[in-house]
This record gives C-alpha cells, sequence and structure tokens, in this order.
C-alpha cells in the first residue's frame, strides 16, 4: 500500500513538471533549450506509473507492454532534450517512434520466447545501460562541451548513477528470484520508488537552474559584444583587458585602432545597410586575421580595436600589416550594389602596456597615429610614438 502512494506521488509530480516545462518552453519563444522535450519525456513516464497502478502486479497484457514502451522511452526524451539544450539540434518524434515500436516488437518476441521474467529483466538491464551511458556523457560533458558547469553535471552523474544502481540491482533480483522481485510490496520496491520521486522532486528545480543559468549568461555576453558584428563592446574589451592583467602569467599588450577609410562615402553613396554589410565583413576579416587569444572589440562607429596579446614590436607590425591588406583585398556584395565593394583601412597602434587603467592612454595613442595616417594618404599603418 505504501509503494502504491509511493507511486502515485510520483504520477502527480511528473505530469506536475511536464506542464510546468511546457509552460517555461512557451515563454521562450524561438530557443526552448530542450524544455519541450523534458516536457514529454516527464509526461511518458508519468503515463508509464499511471499504467502501472492500473495494471496492477506484474503480468503480461497490453499494458504492460505499453508501460515498459513508456518507461524505456522517457528517459532517451530526457537526452533528446539535454542535446537540445546545449545547442545540437536533433530530431525527436521519430527516433522516440522508432524506438517504440522496435522495442515492443522485441517485448513480443521475448514474451513469447523466454517468458514474463526475461521481459521484466531486458527493461530493467536496458534502463540500467542507458543510465550508465547518460552518466558518462555527463561526466565527459565537463571536460568538453559543458566546462561552464562542472558542479551541476556532477550533481547530475551522481543522481543518474542512483538510478542506475536501482536498476542494476533489480536487473540481478529478477534474475536471481524471478517475478517476487518486483512485488510492490517489498523492500526494495519501496526504496526504488522513493528515490524516483527524490529525482523527480529535485531534478525539475535543478533543469529550471540551468535555463536560468544559461540565459543570464546570454545575458551577460550581449551586454559585453556589439549586437551587428558579435565583436566585444567597449565594456566587454575591458572585462576581458582586467581578467588578463590579473592573471600571474599575464604579458603587455599592445593596442591596434583600425578604422576604415571614407566609411561615410560608403553609407551616403550606398545606404547604412550596405554600410552595415561593410562592418560585418571587416569584423569577419579581423577575426579571421588575428592570432588566438587576440581581443577584438567594435570601438564604435567604423573604429575596431586589436588587443594583441603574447607578442612583441616586430609581431604587433606583422599583424597590422596582415589586417590593413586582408581588409584591402576584401569585397562585400550586397543588395542593390551593382558591382563588389571594396575598401580601406588605416591602422595606429600603440606601445606596450600593462594594466587595464592604461588603456585609455594607449587609445589616445594610437588614435593619434591614426589621423597621422589618414593625413598621410589612408591605407597605411602608423606607430604610436615618433621614432628618432
Amino acid at each position: 500500500m505504501v509503494t502504491i502512494v509511493i507511486l502515485g506521488m510520483l504520477c502527480v509530480y511528473l505530469l506536475c513538471f511536464s506542464v510546468m516545462f511546457l509552460l517555461i518552453s512557451t515563454r521562450l519563444n524561438g530557443k526552448k533549450m530542450g524544455m519541450e522535450v523534458f516536457a514529454l519525456g516527464n509526461l511518458l513516464l508519468g503515463l508509464a506509473y499511471i499504467l502501472q497502478l492500473l495494471d496492477g502486479p506484474p503480468d503480461w497484457g497490453l499494458l504492460s507492454v505499453v508501460n515498459h514502451t513508456l518507461t524505456l522511452s522517457a528517459p532517451v526524451a530526457y537526452v533528446l532534450g539535454a542535446m537540445r539544450f546545449f545547442e545540437r539540434p536533433t530530431p525527436v518524434l521519430r527516433p522516440l517512434l522508432t524506438l517504440a515500436g522496435a522495442y515492443t516488437v522485441l517485448q513480443l518476441l521475448v514474451q513469447w520466447l523466454l517468458g514474463p521474467e526475461a521481459r521484466h529483466a531486458m527493461l530493467a538491464g536496458a534502463c540500467t545501460s542507458l543510465f550508465l551511458a547518460m552518466a558518462v556523457a555527463v561526466l565527459y560533458g565537463r571536460r568538453t562541451f559543458a566546462r561552464d558547469l562542472r558542479v551541476e553535471m556532477m550533481v547530475f552523474a551522481v543522481l543518474i548513477g542512483g538510478i542506475c544502481i536501482l536498476n542494476a540491482a533489480k536487473l540481478v533480483m529478477i534474475l536471481q528470484g524471478g517475478m517476487s522481485a518486483l512485488d510492490m510490496g517489498s523492500s526494495f520496491q519501496k526504496v526504488f520508488y522513493l528515490y524516483m520521486s527524490f529525482l523527480a522532486t529535485v531534478l525539475p528545480p535543478c533543469a529550471v537552474w540551468l535555463v536560468l543559468r544559461r540565459l543570464t549568461d546570454e545575458l551577460r555576453s550581449l551586454a559585453a559584444h556589439d549586437p551587428l558584428t558579435r565583436l566585444l563592446n567597449r565594456r566587454g574589451l575591458m572585462d576581458a583587458l582586467e581578467a588578463h592583467f590579473r592573471s600571474r602569467t599575464a604579458v603587455p599588450a599592445y593596442l591596434l585602432i583600425v578604422d576604415i577609410d571614407h566609411f561615410k562615402r560608403i553609407n551616403d553613396t550606398h545606404g547604412h545597410n550596405v554600410g552595415d554589410l561593410v562592418l560585418m565583413r571587416v569584423a569577419d576579416v579581423l577575426k579571421a586575421t588575428a592570432r588566438q587569444g587576440d581581443l577584438i572589440c567594435r570601438l564604435g562607429g567604423e573604429e575596431f580595436v586589436i588587443i594583441a596579446l603574447d607578442t612583441d614590436r616586430a609581431g604587433v607590425l606583422q599583424l597590422a600589416e596582415r589586417t590593413r591588406a586582408a581588409i584591402e583585398h576584401s569585397e562585400v556584395s550586397g543588395i542593390g550594389v551593382k558591382r563588389p565593394i571594396r575598401c580601406t583601412a588605416t591602422i595606429g597602434v600603440a606601445d606596450a602596456f600593462t594594466s587595464a587603467q592604461a588603456f585609455d592612454q594607449c587609445l589616445q595613442q594610437a588614435d593619434t597615429a591614426l589621423y597621422r595616417g589618414k593625413a598621410q594618404g589612408r591605407n597605411r599603418i602608423e606607430w604610436g610614438c615618433v621614432q628618432g
């Protein structure tokens, strides 16, 4: 009786959180972060346990077959939802329907050939393997695609590992004790469904926390990046510089300011839409020519800043020339433009600096060099200090 009450409460948890996930997904507009798939997983598992309550003791019948299919499909739905959360688009309905059809047929074959014990053992074994694979994937994710969620991934791995161990124990008990191991009045079943209720209570808030964490990170990223070019803005650049100079291994940095020549003429001649295309093209060129680890910022208008790290004067001049030449040889095609637009840029370079507080002084030095380069014909590189 106690186990049935626990199972009933578990059904209520799953269905309620399924509705909650679905409501959250409707508020996330185009980027649902897999919440609608998590809602489906909860719905499948909730329906499976409802069928188990309706079917009564473990037996052979239509409700039991559907129950097992739904029980196995639910964690697969969670996996697909997690893939969507981590921005790995994947189909949902086709894999789930394929799995449901294949596993239903497999159940019928095992029931016919080996009997009900084998069918229940097959479900426990399949769940054990699936949850083990999920736990390993989560641990792997801590080092790869979820490095910013190390603590959260460890918690998920422990929780998934617990249900994996319980399913493995159920498999052993079925193989050793037969169908009696599935008696709803047994101590093991009480522990099993208590743990499932614990998961149903803990995991949904954890999933909501991950969504809030991801949304917060995205808002922070938007605040630090230029919306047109997706380069750092001034705020993002200053944060990155402060983080760099806080490091014990921080090295001096060089500042390059890149200004597109005659950009106002491009806007006046072709319109601001084409001007935006030019800005995005130059931003792409800067990302392609800068070295790994360098910081790139759109300072405003047609001005960009590159912070070159871990280099010397000769390396900075090589970077500046490579950038200037790449911009000169790039082309921009746009709607209403009869032939590709080509542009050039003038680059001013400042001396090395060793603190974020020195940024404005170096920026002024590079800006002075930039205007000297503009006055001397544009499409050139000027160093911020006059060499003797």
